[in-house]
Parts: structure tokens; sequence; C-alpha cells
């Protein structure tokens, strides 16, 4: 196991430098100058002092020597620093970060736990009005855009019933601490939480459902019930548990992806975390934090796809770790 890990270490290490390399070339193909933007905010369109900027942030080196800066950078865990916010990238991800991570793993343990229950429940009344209704919900919320039913909670949630909070991380000027702090953020995660985990509880439910149908039909399957297991024992033991190996794999997939993901929710509900980050730096052209939520979002995926490779050993013991 310590051997597999250490290569897939390794391996993610080359990945995320080739990942590093290919975000920098690609921004830099992208409209747009830094220098000019930062100089139209400061009132300013002298091409003088827009050169000045150029060169106070390393914008007039050749383009191989700002990346050999850059590579060099974060190979020492320094991801440059913000023309715009005028801090350091590092900083600036940190204190967005928890925010983000707290959103995404919510709104993944919700989309998991709700999906693998509504899917073993579909599969195991198949052909009921139960799996239809089942399949129903989980069809209109895979269909349905992420944007407008968060605009629909808001609206109902928020603005006619008035039982949660429609935007932000916590209640402003309330200066909680303790528990009433955990208890107002808690509040405040309900609605970004569960319209981001509802779409992935979809696909979810789906998978799991298909799955099971399929592991229903196996042999091992057909001799535990002629054994005389009870059905809920076979259900759970033997069917659910073979049939998890596809939902984990996607899960795994979709537990990096989400951290990145949350743009639209981060950005409809002001949730200060990485992605309304992302789409501020984006809008201002502040090329090293761009940069530096790529790395960030690229090196959690990596991350997240090593998890899941040893959870499928819990999952199912026979497989093996190979080279």
């Amino acid at each position: 196991m310590l051997s597999f890990i250490a290569q897939r270490i390794a391996k993610g290490a080359v990945v995320l430098i080739a990942i590093v390399i290919l975000n920098f070339f690609l921004i830099r193909l992208a409209p747009g100058d830094p220098a000019v933007v930062m100089a139209g905010e400061a009132g300013a369109s002298d091409p003088i002092f827009v050169a000045q900027l150029r060169e106070k942030f390393g914008l007039d080196r050749p383009l191989l020597e700002q990346l050999f800066v850059y590579v060099k950078g974060v190979l020492s865990l320094d991801l440059g620093f913000s023309f715009r916010q005028q801090m350091p990238v590092a900083s600036l991800i940190a204190e967005r970060l928890p925010a983000t991570l707290l959103l995404t793993l919510s709104a993944f343990t919700i989309s998991l736990a709700l999906g693998i229950t509504f899917g073993a429940l579909a599969a195991r009344f198949a052909g009921t009005w139960a799996d239809t209704a089942v399949t129903v919900a989980a069809l209109l919320f895979y269909a349905t855009p992420i944007f407008w039913v968060a605009l629909m909670a808001i609206l109902l949630f928020s603005v006619t019933l008035n039982w949660l909070p429609s935007f932000g991380y916590e209640t402003v000027g309330g200066n909680y601490t303790g528990v009433a702090r955990v208890l107002d953020i808690g509040v405040h995660l309900i609605m970004p939480a569960m319209t981001l985990g509802l779409f992935f509880m979809a696909t979810y439910t789906r998978m799991t459902r298909a799955s099971m149908l399929e592991v229903k039909r196996l042999d091992f399957v057909k001799t535990a019930r002629a054994k005389g297991l009870r059905n809920n024992v076979i259900q759970r033991r033997h069917v659910l548990r073979n049939a998890l190996l596809p939902v984990v794999t996607l899960a795994g997939v979709h537990a990096g992806t989400l951290v990145g993901g949350a743009v639209l929710i981060e950005t409809v509900f002001a949730w200060p975390g990485i992605g309304r980050l992302l789409y501020e730096a984006l809008l201002q052209r502040d090329y090293n934090l761009l940069l530096g939520v790529f790395v960030v979002c690229s090196a959690m995926v990596l991350i997240f796809n090593l998890i899941t490779d040893l959870v499928y050993r819990l999952v199912d013991p026979r497989i093996e770790f190979a080279s």
C-alpha cells in the first residue's frame, strides 16, 4: 500500500506541474491585460503609467522567463502575489478555502447519503410507484439548472417564508462566538449545500439503482437467496455493497471537481469561497490569483482521486493495489 501511495503521489506531482504550465499559457492567451485593468481602476490611462505597472509586476519580461519564475515559486509553495488584492495569493486562498470545503463537503455528504438511499429504495421496489416517483424526482433535479433552483430556494425559503438567510457565510454584525456562531453558520449553509447536493444526488440515485438492478441478476445473489437468507440481509450485504463500486468511482470524480465547481452557488448565495474568488479574479484579469486557484483545485482533484483508490479496498477487499 505504501508503495502504491508513493507512486501515485509522484505521478500526481508530475501531472500537477503539467497543469501549472498548461494553465499559465492558456491564461496568457486570454484577452485583457491586468496592467490596463488596474490603470483603468486608478482612473489613469497614461501609457507610461501602464508600462510602470507592467514592470512592477514583471509582466514586461519574456513569457518563458515569467513561466520559469512562476513554476519555481510553485515548487517552493509560493503562489505569487495578487495584482489586484495586493496580498499573497496563498493568503487569499487560505482565507477562502475553509468556506469552500465546508460547503462542498456538506453538499457531497448530502448528495451521497440521499443518492444511495433513494437509489437503493428505487431498486428494492423496481417497477412500483415508489420507483417511478424516485426516478422522476432524480431526473427533475438533474435537468433543472442549478442557478434556477438556487434562486427559487431563496424566493421560497427567504423571501416568502423567511425561514432561512438568503446570502452570506454568517450574520453580518452578529459577532457570535462558540456554539452560537456554529449554529449561525449552519443556518446559512443549509440552502447552498442542499442546492448543490440535490444536483449530484440525482446522479448517484440513478447510478445506484442501475447498479443494484444489475447485481441482483448475478449468481451469487441467487445462491444467497437459495440459502434462505432474509431479503434485507441480501439487499444490504450482497447487492448494495457490490453495487457501490461504480458509485464510489463517480463520487471520487465529483469530490475533486466540487471544490472548484461551486462558482454559481457561491455567487448566487454570496458565499465567500474560492469559487467566488475565481470569478472575481477572472473579471479583474488577476493572473497570479487565477493560477493559484487552478493549482489548488487541481491538487484537490488529485488528492480525492487517491482517496477514491484507497476507498475501493474498503468497499471490495478483493481489489488489490497494483503498480
